[in-house]
């Protein structure tokens, strides 16, 4: 019943992505993720290509399921873990923080998709243009760096905008929110937040168990005067870190204070002085489950709020 485009573009059973947080979203939970039906993606943020190859291993040693790699196009490894992407030949790449039109061709030589992540209508016709397969639409509820549009007006424009695939992201927790992003005109949804809490994500049972104790209102955004606005849960961290902004901390201060505080968190389990980037849809994440039982739950959900919606309008 959900089988779309993205679907069949990239080789999954559901049309749900898992988001590719860095520090996070390691081969164990990718490869979770594709088993299960879905598109796992690898993080590999601001990581050595060394790295990004060793979670590469790691997916292919338990799944033969197509995965992803998400790419930031402002590390300062970009060029060698381009290479790597290449070399071993990654069935689909999510960008952020750039344009990866110069990378294309050689991609798509060796089958990999393009789906880079926009903020904005203006960027999502660039990118289509570029050559982009699909698009991944991200809303300002979703976690770490953020754009200023929110999800519900965001994807109707994008899809308006573009012939290309459109994925929702941005506070999407179950089957009524990827109900809900189809009917926007999206034809997937990508999920962070609720990810981070699957048995298989390798971080810091103390950040899993900080976003399950999370309410609505407890994510805060951190670096607007950089810039570069970020959202956390709120933690000793981002406090700190609104004080020095309202005192006019240069930005490159700022900038060298925030360097390793999501590793900080996500690895070495501070989750006072860490950044904890996750989403305002923390605060209904109740409990940790494997990664198949997610996707599982989302289904149903979605099947279920589809027949609900059905018979509503049937009484019409």
């Amino acid at each position: 019943m959900f089988k779309t485009r993205i679907c069949d573009l990239v080789g999954i059973e559901y049309p749900i992505f898992q988001g590719g947080m860095a520090w996070t979203a390691t081969g164990e939970l990718a490869a979770a993720v594709s088993e299960a039906g879905g598109l796992g993606i690898i993080g590999s943020g601001q990581a050595p290509a060394d790295w990004l190859r060793q979670e590469i291993s790691k997916i292919k040693a338990i799944t033969r399921k197509p995965f992803g790699v998400n790419v930031m196009l402002m590390s300062p490894f970009l060029e060698d873990i381009m290479q790597v992407i290449l070399e071993e030949r990654v069935p689909v790449i999510t960008t952020g923080a750039g344009n990866p039109g110069k990378y294309v061709p050689e991609l798509k030589e060796v089958g990999t998709k393009v789906i880079p992540v926009v903020a904005s209508v203006a960027l999502a016709k660039r990118l289509e243009k570029a050559g982009a397969d699909a698009l991944i639409a991200e809303g300002m509820e979703s976690g770490g760096h953020i754009g200023e549009i929110a999800t519900f007006p965001l994807i109707p424009q994008v899809v308006d905008a573009v012939n290309i695939p459109v994925i929702a992201a941005g506070g999407i927790f179950d089957g009524r929110g990827l109900v809900a992003a189809m009917a926007l005109g999206a034809e997937g949804v990508q999920m962070g937040t609720r990810f981070m809490c699957a048995e298989e994500c390798t971080i810091s049972p103390l950040v899993k168990d900080k976003i399950i104790k999370a309410k609505d209102r407890s994510t805060v955004i951190t670096g607007r005067s950089t810039g570069h606005p970020v959202r956390c849960l709120d933690n000793r961290f981002t406090r700190d870190l609104a004080q020095y902004e309202k005192a006019g901390m240069p930005v490159s201060e700022l900038e060298r204070i925030g360097q390793g505080k999501l590793r900080l968190a996500m690895v070495e389990g501070d989750i006072e002085n860490g950044s904890i980037m996750a989403g305002q849809i923390a605060g209904a994440v109740e409990k940790i489950e494997p990664a198949a039982m997610i996707i599982k739950d989302i289904m149903q959900s979605a099947e279920k709020e589809f027949s609900r919606l059905t018979a509503l309008f049937g009484k019409r």
